[in-house]
C-alpha cells in the first residue's frame, strides 16, 4: 500500500484523452485523464461511469437528457447505458472510476482516442 500522489500522477503525462489507471480496488480503476476538446459519443452497456473534475470545466452531452455541466470538485455518475459525450470546455483532470478494463470509448467505433489497455502509474 502506498499513497498516490495527483499531482505527481497527473504530471506524468500530457496526452488528452487517454487514461492512465492510478490504483485499483477490486475490479475497477481509479484512472486518470486530461481532456481538451470534444470526445466521441458512446454508451458503456454493461458499467456505470463516474466523472470527478479535478481542475476545469467538462460538459457532459446526453442525447435524450439535459447535459451537465461540471467544475472543480464536481463528480457526474453516467449510469450503464445512457449515451454520452464528454466535453471539456478547457483543458481539464478528471478522475474516473468504472472497471479496470473498460473501452474508454465504450460502444463507438474504434478511433485514435480508443485505449484499450490504459498505462498503469505506479
Amino acid at each position: 500500500m502506498e499513497p498516490v500522489n495527483l499531482d505527481e500522477s497527473f504530471a506524468s503525462f500530457d496526452e488528452t484523452w487517454a487514461p492512465r489507471i492510478a490504483a485499483e480496488l477490486n475490479d475497477y480503476g481509479v484512472k486518470v485523464a486530461k481532456l481538451d476538446g470534444e470526445f466521441v459519443c458512446h454508451t458503456h452497456d454493461e458499467t456505470d461511469e463516474l466523472f470527478l473534475v479535478r481542475d476545469g470545466r467538462l460538459r457532459i452531452e446526453f442525447r435524450d437528457r439535459d447535459d451537465a455541466v461540471l467544475g472543480s470538485g464536481d463528480l457526474l455518475v453516467v449510469p450503464r447505458g445512457v449515451e454520452h459525450r464528454p466535453v471539456a470546455l478547457e483543458p481539464t483532470e478528471v478522475l474516473l472510476v468504472e472497471p479496470t478494463e473498460t473501452l474508454n470509448t465504450g460502444d463507438a467505433e474504434e478511433s485514435d482516442l480508443t485505449h484499450g489497455d490504459p498505462e498503469r502509474l505506479s
